[in-house]
């Protein structure tokens, strides 16, 4: 997949009252946060958030997918319009052309102010405590609305009962048909202490591209890096606050 880089940052145009996302429906971009940090609110607690470097992620390496593919047990089909992707890698290119491609892995940002949360009409997509952006199952209709409002389209229907293979993690579920599901940051394994799939991966692979972290915690690695280096998130413009970073976009 290629993409525009002005599109991707929110530099195509002024946004006035919200975002066209199809005929009659519209993202509607909230609030700018005008709080300093000496007025903003205390926050407790974890808060994680990835920081991707895209000067040292190649479009050659798959690691970060095939990674999330046999951890959470996410199938191919063989049907472009019903495969599920927790993560996709897309071709980022200057609009005119005159930069070298940019490989982007693209997944949930785990939005502060997620938009799939506000539109979901039975609380199935809700927000953890530690900001992590998750799905109850047991909720989910299947009414795509939240897929609507995702402006990183990280979101899948399953069409597809599958059964996870006998070496798979015993945390997977069944996957069931007829309801959404997307990146979790692996939350299972965050719950026991360990970075998600593709993050293990891409270090053992000697990358060196992800970084998973406590954004809260002003000495972890991650909330050092983003002090000290420049970086960016996908269409921040529309004030979801977004806490997938990435350097070199």
């Amino acid at each position: 997949m290629t993409m525009d880089r002005r599109s991707v940052l929110g530099l195509g145009g002024a946004i006035a009252a919200g975002v066209a996302l199809a005929p009659g429906l519209h993202l509607i971009a909230a609030p700018a946060d005008k709080s300093t940090p000496e007025t903003a609110p205390v926050r407790t607690g974890k808060r994680w958030a990835m920081l991707i470097d895209t000067t040292r992620c190649t479009a050659d390496c798959t690691e970060c997918t095939q990674a999330c593919r046999a951890e959470n047990n996410v199938p191919l089909f063989g049907d472009p319009d019903r495969d599920i992707h927790w993560i996709r890698k897309v071709e980022l290119r200057d609009q005119n052309r005159r930069q070298a491609p940019i490989s982007l892995p693209v997944l949930c940002n785990h939005c502060e102010n997620p938009p799939c949360v506000h539109v979901c009409p039975t609380e199935a997509s809700f927000i953890r405590h530690d900001g992590l952006v998750l799905i109850d199952k047991h909720r989910c209709i299947g009414c795509r609305y939240c897929i609507i409002a995702c402006p990183y389209k990280a979101r899948s229907l399953v069409f597809y009962k599958t059964r996870p293979p006998r070496d798979a993690n015993p945390n997977v579920p069944i996957r069931a048909a007829g309801v959404v599901e997307k990146c979790t940051f692996c939350v299972h394994r965050i719950d026991d202490g360990k970075p998600p799939a593709c993050v293990e991966a891409c270090t053992k692979a000697n990358k060196g591209a992800m970084l998973f972290g406590d954004i809260n915690d002003p000495n972890s690695e991650i909330s050092q890096r983003l002090l000290k280096e420049k970086t960016q998130t996908i269409r921040p413009d529309l004030g979801l606050k977004p806490h997938v970073h990435y350097k070199g976009i």
